[in-house]
């Protein structure tokens, strides 16, 4: 029998949290269904945009991109079209035992109506102004609550997870990068967009988390990064206990953070790490970068990141391919599509074309993705566990842990606009602020003079 949520379950579905494409509500209630599971629930923007055009198939064109999964390409809806992008692309990508693909359950209008008006007062406010709930879906999707180990096998263990979003873990290569965009060789697009969203007021400081650190492969480098997205976490980094957020961005607005001081932080490690007050947290902090370290999962998602070999300046021009338009970024520059230097993206056959393209979008997918890591608590009365087990060498205690990609969004075609136009706005922003502090120097080596 297939699961329906009416108007009469909405008040056991309470707000957990949110993304720009999708509500998150965890289960209150005592279901064998629903326990241990969130519901994510697509949400549809303020500005007038059409909510059947979001639900609707897979336009003419993402069709071609997707052609290879016949299964994808029948779908009969986009939110089935993208359940079926993370069960049919993302992984077999990523690894089918790090990958949740959920399944759907059907939601009535009333459901949706009775918990948009239910979370509404806890959701940020310009997440609010921005979308609501998409009442005209007939299904949503229902995951494992990776916020919570999977299996508690006693009253007293306790389970403690981290969400990271470890962003972009490499620097570009491409030939298409235009020689006045250099600092994209040198710098991360996480560390470039941070002065776009510093200049427009999205965050109050620059944060000192780079990627690359994050990527490295190394067990300091690792910590480092954890470290630095503890001390800046914006909406990268979250801890739950229990279920609960304990630490973290709420999902939208100034990054607000649940907990706003160590001391309150290592009050709420107290029933996880046995440690003097004071090394709670630097000791959960190593917790966490030794998961990573050791699930070497961070490499699979790399390779996965790299299949943009041409950067959005080079796949761009094989967007306009695929829709079978003139080449407005050619158009833009003054180039001359048959004689300019992308000439040679531009001559590529469509299937050459919606290759860059449909790798594009994936590596987008593999860059926006979420972290999960999960940990149980255990004790000497289980001295086997088919999880992985950690030995914390500065307390002594054992722990389960547990891996997951969450967030595994299928980013629409028409994205790829979107995209560029971002990547002008983040490296003119980021070129201005260089020629301001070379400026800045330049004036206090003549005064010095």
């Amino acid at each position: 029998m297939e699961l329906i949520l009416e108007a009469k379950d909405a008040n056991e579905w309470i707000y957990r949290g949110e993304g720009a494409a999708n509500l998150i509500l965890s289960y209150t209630g005592s279901s064998p269904y629903f326990v241990g599971k969130v519901l994510r629930v697509q949400k549809v923007k303020r500005n007038g945009t059409n909510c059947e055009e979001i639900s609707s198939a897979l336009s003419v064109h993402e069709c071609l991109l997707w052609k290879e999964d016949c299964e994808l390409l029948s779908a009969p809806t986009r939110e089935i079209a993208e359940h079926l992008y993370v069960q049919n692309v993302m992984s077999p990508l990523l690894g089918s035992n790090h990958v949740d693909a959920g399944i759907r359950v059907l939601v009535s209008r009333d459901f949706l109506e009775l918990v948009g008006k239910n979370v509404l007062s806890q959701r940020p406010s310009c997440r609010v102004n921005d979308a609501d709930v998409n009442t005209k879906c007939d299904y949503a999707l229902l995951i494992s609550d990776h916020s919570v180990f999977p299996q508690v096998l006693h009253d007293e263990e306790l389970s403690i997870s981290v969400e990271i979003k470890p962003k972009c873990g490499f620097l570009p290569c491409s030939s298409y990068i235009s020689d006045e965009h250099v600092i994209k060789r040198s710098m991360t697009r996480f560390k470039l967009h941070q002065s776009l969203k510093l200049q427009h007021k999205k965050i109050s400081q620059l944060s000192e988390y780079d990627p690359l650190d994050m990527f490295s492969g190394s067990k300091e480098r690792i910590l480092k990064s954890i470290r630095d997205l503890f001390s800046t976490p914006q909406n990268n980094f979250r801890v739950f206990l229990n279920g609960s957020l304990v630490f973290g961005s709420l999902g939208g607005g100034k990054y607000r953070t649940n907990v706003h001081n160590d001391k309150a932080f290592e009050d709420e490690l107290k029933s996880v790490i046995q440690a003097n007050d004071g090394t709670r947290t630097m000791f959960f902090l190593q917790l966490v970068s030794e998961a990573v370290y050791r699930s070497r999962l961070l490499d699979r998602l790399l390779e996965v990141q790299k299949l943009d070999l041409f950067d959005i300046e080079g796949a761009i021009h094989a967007y306009y391919n695929v829709v079978s338009q003139p080449c407005a970024i050619c158009r833009d520059l003054g180039e001359d599509v048959l004689l300019g230097r992308f000439s040679s993206l531009h001559s590529l056959t469509l299937d050459e074309s919606l290759k860059i393209v449909r790798e594009y979008l994936i590596a987008a997918t593999a860059k926006d993705l979420s972290l999960m890591i999960s940990f149980r608590t255990r004790d000497k009365r289980d001295p086997k566990s088919s999880y992985n087990v950690i030995c914390h060498e500065s307390t002594g205690q054992r722990f389960d842990y547990k891996v997951s990609f969450i967030d595994l969004d299928m980013k629409p075609l028409e994205k790829m606009i979107h995209y560029y136009e971002l990547d002008q706005k983040i490296l003119s922003c980021c070129t201005k602020m260089l020629k301001s502090s070379k400026q800045t120097e330049n004036s206090a080596s003549v005064e010095e003079g």
